[in-house]
């Protein structure tokens, strides 16, 4: 968010419209947040959480934004409902972002609306109601598993594993229709690259939104099993088909690119650690060990959803004005040596501590449970299908995104024998 931010502000100061290429002329302390190492954050990120766990970005906006990457920091900031709003408004307010920029779902709202429609969701999201889904999520892992092995040398693991695996994953969850299904995953692989490539389309919100509205109607009119359906037989008209709509696409647009992005980085920490992917393979217990340090070494999700200060307030001993910004790094925050020792280390038989990879407060993921079926799924069996998979290109070749909200990687070509 930060960089969508200075976006913003090169955008309204060139009348020939924005070149991706001049986030170059931000300051480094701006997007050091968004960098990494590889996998791991950067060590300015590192060493700025020891020093100030929150502290001010200097920005040419003319707001002031605070960063904030200490563990114990992060939870006061976002586990605080009141005094800060999410509302995409601020943006549009602040910034010029227009209405079809909004990414849809919970994230950008604010009670007593975020309230009322987390509720309606928050059912559908129990282990109880979700784990209908186990099986047609190990039939979509080994129809993906299936694909690759009739392809002669490398194998994109993004396009043909990460990428499929959660956009078939939530068609299944909505409820879409198995006609409609290749236009769904077409559009959300667009929407994907919308938040993920500098040189998407805003386009592809539209058609999604529009496409998702069309699949509103059909379930109105006929109420099927999945997520849709059931809002509607249960709530019917609490919510309205607008509302459905945006849920749908905020769904799409939180549960792919992140779980996509996890899939794709945590098949390359297998290829790196042999002794992970014997873990991996073993009893759940270890697998779900493995999981949940992914999740947190991982932490691709790397800032949380801007929190604008609607009042003044201390927080940490930071005094933050009405009006401020305030940026969460997750990814800095689960290295915080508060959750443990040796942090900065992929340690794959670490008991489970409480990360941030899901955010935390009002405003946490509302898919966590969703997006760990699917890890704990994908993982083992893409092991035990393919043992000797290793990377067709050098180590040191991966293309990792460079500056991205959702850190990942933008191929990652394996040879499965």
């Amino acid at each position: 968010m930060v960089a969508w931010i200075g976006r913003r502000y090169l955008a309204r100061t060139q009348k020939d419209g924005f070149d991706l290429s001049k986030l170059s002329l931000l300051p480094e302390g701006a997007l050091m947040p968004l960098r990494r190492d590889g996998l791991d954050p950067v060590g300015e990120l590192g060493h700025k959480r020891r020093e100030e766990p929150i502290g001010k970005i200097k920005l040419p906006l003319g707001v002031t934004v605070w960063l904030v990457s200490g563990y114990d920091e992060a939870k006061a900031v976002l586990g605080k409902v009141g005094g800060f709003s999410n509302d995409f408004a601020n943006l549009m307010g602040n910034f010029g972002a227009s209405a079809e920029q909004n990414p849809g779902g919970l994230g950008f709202a604010d009670p007593p609306v975020h309230t009322r429609l987390r509720k309606l969701l928050t059912p559908e999201f129990t282990m109880r109601r979700l784990s209908r889904l186990t099986p047609r999520i190990e039939s979509i892992v080994a129809g993906q598993l299936d694909a690759m092995a009739e392809v002669d040398g490398p194998v994109d693991l993004w396009q043909m594993f990460a990428l499929p695996i959660p956009s078939l994953t939530i068609c299944e969850l909505l409820g879409v229709a198995y006609e409609d299904r290749e236009d769904f995953q077409r559009l959300s692989t667009a929407r994907f690259d919308l938040f993920g490539g500098a040189n998407a389309s805003l386009g592809a919100i539209s058609e999604s939104l529009s496409y998702l509205r069309e699949v509103v109607k059909h379930q109105r009119e006929s109420p099927g099993d999945g997520l849709l359906g059931m809002l509607i037989k249960e709530h019917g008209h609490q919510v309205d088909d607008e509302e459905l709509a945006g849920m749908a696409d905020g769904l799409l647009t939180g549960g792919l690119e992140t779980t996509a992005s996890m899939l794709a980085l945590g098949a390359l920490v297998l290829l790196r650690n042999p002794e992970s992917a014997e873990q991996v393979v073993g009893d759940q217990e270890q697998v779900n060990k493995f999981v949940e340090e992914l999740l947190r070494y991982l932490t691709v999700v790397q800032v949380a959803f801007p929190r604008f200060a609607t009042e003044d307030m201390e927080i940490a001993g930071a005094r933050i004005a009405k009006g401020d910004i305030v940026v969460v790094s997750l990814s800095g925050a689960d290295r915080d040596e508060k959750l443990g020792t040796d942090m900065e280390r992929f340690d794959p038989r670490r008991d489970p501590t409480s990360h941030l990879a899901f955010g935390y407060g009002i405003h946490r993921c509302i898919g966590a449970e969703l997006a760990r079926m699917e890890l704990r799924a994908a993982y083992p069996a893409l092991v035990r299908r393919f043992p000797k998979m290793r990377l067709a290109i050098g180590d040191d070749a991966v293309p990792f995104r460079s500056t991205s909200i959702v850190y990942g990687v933008d191929a990652l070509p394996v040879l499965l024998g």
